[in-house]
């Protein structure tokens, strides 16, 4: 049997070596290049050898993990829609009303200023409703200059324009059978108002170059952060559209009115952050207290941003009033010497360690507080890497490897021997 042969059926110690390691670590993900490699192989070896069925095996398991993880995102609960959390009379209200118009067709109007979250309770109403199993397209009706807008929506045929090249499905046929989500629809031009209104009044559309009529089968759900009423007023927007669209108005309250909520809201960002392997930070009280004072103009979404911009400036440490933004903090007075000793407290644990509060404190709590917070930072220093980090605490890998697990804390991907060991005794 020639060279060529011996691999056609055995396959080559290199190949068998990449297909053992794959197999050792089926309970991890295979990743898209080892799954085309293993492709690859079968396409040049016999298909009846033993080599062969056993890297067949290894990509029928892989496809399976692939189509687990599909469901898996399908089935996921409506809170991971980006924080639609918060325990707040506004919020509360909120959810009410989004198990209430979920199961019906009716127009629904989502009102709140810019970055509360329009989206994600749109899109929460969709997931609880029969069209579910559909899609849910959103379009910013703001984004998207005027004469591209009809486009946009109801799709255009070959050469209906200069530059349409081919046919072309819009919004409206992408989101059949589901839900249509028109963002900012207080920027719509007048012009399309109209058009927009016949399509709700007759469920029908045709393309932009054609004349062949297609039915509408969309549950609409709109959204602005204008004042529509004040709109109508001007003559910026149509009456008529204005009622077909606002049938179950929903009022999304700013940050400003559920500040009570601002903790969970942070917890909610850092599992996102988490599951994207970033750091996770820890805020101390007195970083909540000024965020808790601030007015949040850009609502959640500014939240979400200044969260994800500390997890990458002090990933896995915590987080202080000073380590925070100017702005975040204007509103409470500051005295550096205190906020530097409870600053210090993170890095010189001697500090905090050695002064007692008026009202006392608990010691078993507290302590643990200090290992913890020293633990975080020796990981981060070390890189992730256990070993390392265990000498820099001057104690032994295994006692480290039992305080991570006692305080259940998140390590990056570089942690090096604390896999097997963790696996091992789990």
């Amino acid at each position: 049997m020639t060279e060529k042969g011996i691999f056609i059926v055995e396959g080559t110690s290199e190949q068998r070596q990449k297909i053992e390691h794959m197999l050792s670590n089926m309970g991890e993900n295979v990743v898209t290049a080892d799954l085309e490699y293993l492709r690859r192989i079968t396409d040049h070896c016999h298909q009846q050898t033993p080599f062969c069925k056993e890297v067949q095996g290894l990509i029928a398991a892989a496809d399976q993990q692939t189509k687990v993880k599909v469901r898996r995102k399908a089935e996921r609960p409506a809170e991971l829609f980006r924080c639609l959390v918060g325990a707040s009379s506004g919020m509360v209200a909120v959810k009410k009303a989004i198990l209430m118009v979920a199961n019906s067709d009716t127009n629904v109007m989502l009102l709140g200023e810019s970055g509360t979250g329009k989206e994600v309770v749109a899109r929460n109403i969709h997931y609880h409703s029969s069209r579910r199993g559909k899609p849910f397209v959103p379009i910013n009706c703001g984004a998207i200059p005027a004469e591209l807008l009809e486009s946009e929506l109801f799709g255009h045929e070959k050469g209906a324009f200069t530059g349409a090249i081919s046919s072309r499905r819009g919004r409206f046929e992408m989101a059949q059978g589901g839900t249509l989500f028109l963002d900012e629809i207080g920027d719509m031009p007048a012009s399309m108002q109209v058009k927009l209104l016949r399509v709700l009044q007759e469920r029908v559309f045709e393309r932009v170059g054609s004349e062949k009529s297609i039915r509408s089968d969309v549950r609409i759900i709109a959204a602005t952060h204008r004042d529509l009423e004040t709109q109508i007023d001007n003559n910026e927007f149509r009456e008529d559209l204005y009622y077909r669209l606002c049938v179950f108005p929903i009022q999304i309250p700013p940050l400003r009115d559920r500040i009570e909520d601002l903790a969970v809201l942070v917890e909610c960002v850092l599992d996102r952050l988490k599951s994207e392997q970033q750091g996770r930070i820890r805020l101390t009280d007195r970083a909540v207290k000024a965020l808790s004072r601030y007015l949040w103009p850009g609502n959640v979404r500014e939240l979400a941003n200044l969260i994800e911009r500390l997890s990458i400036m002090y990933p896995n440490q915590r987080v202080d009033i000073l380590d925070l933004p100017e702005k975040y903090r204007s509103n409470v007075d500051v005295d550096p010497e205190e906020s530097g000793a409870e600053h210090a407290g993170v890095d010189d644990p001697r500090v905090s360690a050695t002064t007692l509060p008026p009202g006392g404190i608990d010691l078993k709590q507290h302590l643990a507080e200090i290992e913890r917070s020293l633990i975080e930072q020796a990981l981060a220093e070390a890189g992730g890497v256990v070993a390392r980090a265990a000498e820099i605490l001057k104690t032994r890998r295994t006692t480290l490897v039992e305080k991570i697990r006692k305080y259940k804390l998140d390590i990056s991907p570089t942690r090096g021997d604390f896999d097997g060991e963790l696996d091992a005794n789990s």
